[in-house]
């Protein structure tokens, strides 16, 4: 590696032998049993000095033929999610056509993440060099899972004058005329305006002593990008936006409201105009793939 900070995490893969998998006929005890792993690292700190680093942990390991209660009490999905992104990442550097994932619906947030990750660019890489698809899987497998997690599915942020800055879906149904959105795809800080917001900006409403609340709201999403943007190296891009004047928000959501669907939806509702299946739709897919397996 070329260096290594406080923020890199990375993911290492044991490939277990069937000679070394617990016997399901065997003692019970056997089937939770625990290993110890110790890692070696040589590196050489700023200063010119060679350090080397030994780093000895203990991990539970469960035989899954046996049984899924251990596994689903200490599966992390973030995490998950990250590992499966890194591990499609490499796949696809190494072979033609990726294999495909086997999902448990009972796990809520997963299929979410795995939704994201194939519009992302780690899978999709149309529009982007060959030099930008290596810098984007590069961070990918060294970031912290907070980071990459968000590399995976942005998180996005509502801004009103009726509530507190409050999460919300990565959904087009979140595009509203007097809102505004603040999304975080860690390359890239996006602030949307609502076409109402944007009139009142462009109208100058914000200068004005009585409309102060106004001024507070178009503020406050800039504050707490400028917070990501200066926590965060390489530096994200920046991008101010409004309602029907940019689609780099639009790319990142959730198409449920499409003009397939545009009788469905109320007047006035935001549409993307995309043939890409909604969430929905590919949950609904990985039901059907999963009872034709079973």
């Amino acid at each position: 590696m070329c260096g290594l900070d406080r923020s890199t995490c990375l993911t290492v893969f044991f490939d277990i032998s069937s000679s070394e998998k617990p016997d399901p006929s065997g003692n019970s005890n056997q089937l939770l049993y625990i290993q110890i792993l110790k890692g070696v690292l040589h590196y050489q700190s700023p200063d010119g000095q060679t350090n080397l680093r030994v780093t000895t942990t203990s991990r539970r390991w469960k035989d899954s033929v046996v049984g899924s209660e251990e596994l689903v009490q200490g599966f992390d999905q973030e995490t998950a999610a990250v590992v499966m992104a890194r591990l499609v990442s490499h796949k696809m550097e190494m072979e033609d056509d990726p294999s495909s994932f086997t999902l448990n619906p009972c796990f809520s947030l997963f299929p979410q993440f795995m939704f994201n990750l194939r519009r992302s660019q780690f899978v999709q890489v149309f529009n982007n060099s060959p030099d930008e698809t290596a810098y984007f899987r590069m961070l990918l497998n060294r970031e912290s899972i907070a980071n990459a997690a968000v590399m995976i599915q942005p998180s996005l942020i509502s801004y009103s004058f009726n509530s507190l800055p409050t999460p919300a879906l990565l959904d087009v149904a979140s595009i509203s005329a007097d809102r505004i959105l603040l999304l975080d795809s860690y390359f890239s800080v996006v602030i949307f305006h609502g076409m109402t917001i944007a009139q009142w900006r462009n109208m100058g409403y914000h200068n004005q002593a009585e409309h102060q609340a106004f001024a507070q709201l178009l503020e406050a999403p800039r504050e707490d990008a400028e917070t990501v943007i200066g926590d965060r190296f390489p530096v994200p891009r920046l991008v101010i936006c409004d309602q029907h004047g940019s689609q780099i928000l639009l790319a990142k959501l959730n198409p449920s409201a499409t003009y397939s669907n545009a009788h469905e939806m109320a007047a006035g509702s935001e549409m993307i105009f995309t043939d890409d299946v909604s969430l929905q739709v590919f949950f609904e897919h990985l039901q059907r793939l999963a009872v034709q397996s079973s």
